[in-house]
């Protein structure tokens, strides 16, 4: 056969296995990294026992905030995985992208998983943190990302406004509290992952407030013998949710692809690789499978306590709203 021929055969194979690939982009936040590592390889095995087709699916990872941002100006996902619902209604901001009913078409409002914040300290707990006002004590230092980039940080914020609410009993106080966390904070990184790296990697700081997988990732990373989670009195319900990007999906022709990756996140195995990279499954059978590992503590939600993220964000994230004084404030 003639170096021709056996090039016409290799390009055209080339092309044949191309028609049948398809590429699919998650627009996800920073902590999600590893699950979706895990995720990606059982669903692409999944889709091409199913239907024969291969699939090859790319990631984009940052602080929640700024990924929506990315997605408004133009990034071309064909699914979004972010920390909040705000940060998913926020992407019609300046034109429809998705339908507005995005969370009525998965179960639980489109949340296959949720979370928590906790305390992530050194071993031995050395500045005997506990609690969210062992936070403010003298000499302590915080280190949280900033609210208005990263999802986890904006959930920080609301589990520590909680605390205080709870225990002072008006917004005022809450307020003073809050503030006082982020005057104990050296540096407001762009996103949890960030955090976490000046943390365990800079050694930047007493305690990190982070998500609970995050957590447990760095625990497994470094050992046992460098750090420890310290579970707090009452956290909120964290609740990450996932939504196809319609413009993008019909534009590219993976609607079908899309769907079933998000829908797949509700399967029995999807809900154990959930729980392996510790997040909590929304399965409650498969959740008390794993109850050693998620321990229980209060925890409130975002539409109870405060009326949900679009009241939230009028509030508190806002330019020149509650974060935005709060950070004038220190920095004066």
């Amino acid at each position: 056969m003639s170096l021709k021929n056996i090039i016409v055969i290799v390009l055209m194979g080339l092309i044949i296995n191309s028609a049948w690939s398809t590429e699919l982009l998650n627009v996800s936040y920073d902590p999600t990294r590893e699950l979706y590592k895990d995720y990606n390889a059982a669903f692409i095995q999944y889709w091409q026992e199913q239907s024969g087709e291969k699939l090859t699916i790319k990631n984009s990872h940052g602080g929640s905030g700024k990924q929506a941002r990315s997605v408004i100006d133009g990034l071309q996902a064909d699914v979004v995985t972010l920390a909040l619902a705000g940060d998913i209604d926020a992407l019609n901001r300046y034109q429809s992208i998705l339908d507005e009913n995005w969370q009525t078409k998965l179960p639980n409002n489109s949340t296959p998983y949720t979370s928590t914040i906790v305390f992530l300290v050194r071993k031995g707990n050395p500045q005997n943190i506990h609690d969210w006002n062992d936070l403010i004590k003298e000499g302590v230092e915080v280190i949280t990302p900033n609210p208005k980039t990263s999802g986890g940080a904006r959930w920080n914020f609301l589990a520590a406004w909680v605390y205080a609410k709870e225990l002072y009993g008006s917004d005022d106080k809450a307020l003073q509290f809050v503030t006082d966390i982020y005057r104990h904070a050296p540096v407001l990184d762009t996103g949890a992952r960030g955090a976490t790296i000046s943390f365990v990697q800079r050694e930047l700081g007493d305690v990190l407030l982070t998500w609970e997988n995050e957590a447990h990732l760095a625990l497994i990373e470094q050992g046992d013998d460098k750090l420890e989670i310290i579970i707090p009195s009452i956290s909120i319900l964290a609740e990450p949710p996932v939504a196809v990007v319609d413009s993008v999906v019909d534009k590219k022709g993976t609607r079908k692809q899309a769907e079933a990756y998000l829908h797949y996140l509700y399967s029995d195995k999807a809900q154990h690789i959930i729980a392996k990279n510790y997040y909590r499954p929304t399965n409650p059978i498969i959740l008390s499978q794993y109850a050693t590992q998620f321990p229980e503590l209060k925890l409130v939600t975002v539409d109870e306590y405060f009326g949900g993220w679009s009241t939230i964000q009028r509030k508190f994230f806002n330019d020149g709203t509650i974060f935005d004084t709060i950070f004038a404030e220190i920095n004066n």
